[in-house]
């Protein structure tokens, strides 16, 4: 704020900052829930677009129509039924009950006349209760200055992991045979941006899947179902967040992987469950 505004001025002075991710998932409004947006290349990935940035699309809807700063985003979970490609698509979003403390909502995500996925939101109020946390942060170098890129050149990464600042912390490379199905560590939009629940979409489902270090060849992962609990009030101030995603059984062509992310000062902010389906080629 420059000097000439710090000390009031016109409602144009005072609105938020806008930020390149506002403008990737800014909607227009077409009535009775609907609204206009747009699957965007640059957050691609080889098999098509990123599954958090198709959230965060609905998650932008939902905000609309709960309109209101006291209840946020607690779970929102979403089935891809095909893959998008880049233009329009529009989000419909429809408050099912709205009650003292939660609101419940489903939506979709149509394009050129098909639906591409649906979803399902709870928001809520802060509510006045006891409250644990067993779920510690692991202890690890903190963040850097320079974003780790795991040795691949710029040019031969997606186009979604150069919207991203990320410092790999957790598991093995990709394809290398690991005992273990892990990846994660610190990241963040590139941009400086508040951090709240369709940032967090993105971040559950941006770093590659955790099945890929147990495996010899690369396969398509793509993802049925996403899940993201959100385990606090958001927004929260711009930070890199620490993830860690593993997996634990793939059978019959299917793996889950599930995910943690929390705030430098150890908070958990959210949890993430997905499943996806391992295919060939």
């Amino acid at each position: 704020m420059t000097a000439a505004n710090a000390g009031g001025g016109s409602p144009e002075a005072a609105a938020p900052a806008r930020f390149p991710f506002d403008e990737e998932i800014a909607l227009e409004p077409l009535g009775d829930g609907a609204f206009r947006g747009a699957v965007i290349e640059r957050w691609f990935t080889p098999a098509g677009p990123l599954g958090g940035f198709v959230m965060a699309l609905m998650i932008a809807a939902f905000d609309r129509v709960v309109a209101d700063p006291e209840r946020t985003a607690r779970s929102v979970t979403m089935h891809f039924l095909r893959a998008p490609s880049a233009g329009p698509v529009t989000a419909r979003a429809e408050l099912v009950k709205g009650g003292r403390t939660l609101s419940s909502l489903r939506g979709e995500l149509e394009q050129d006349g098909r639906v591409v996925a649906t979803a399902l939101a709870a928001y809520g109020r802060p509510v006045a209760a006891p409250r644990y946390e067993d779920a510690p942060m692991p202890r690890v170098e903190p963040p850097g200055r320079e974003p780790d890129l795991f040795g691949a050149p710029p040019g031969e990464l997606p186009a979604m992991v150069r919207r991203l600042r990320m410092q790999h912390r957790f598991g093995e490379p990709a394809l290398s045979r690991a005992d273990r199905a892990e990846i994660g560590g610190w990241y963040e939009l590139d941009e400086g941006r508040p951090v709240d629940a369709a940032a967090l979409a993105v971040l559950s489902d941006a770093w590659f899947p955790a099945p890929w270090p147990r495996l010899g060849a690369l396969m398509a992962a793509p993802t049925i179902d996403l899940t993201v609990h959100f385990r606090t009030a958001l927004p929260l101030p711009p930070s890199p967040i620490l993830g860690r995603f593993r997996s634990r059984v793939a059978r019959d062509g299917y793996f889950e992987e599930d995910g943690e992310m929390w705030a430098p000062d150890g908070t958990l902010v959210a949890q993430s469950r997905q499943l996806g389906l391992l295919l060939p080629g």
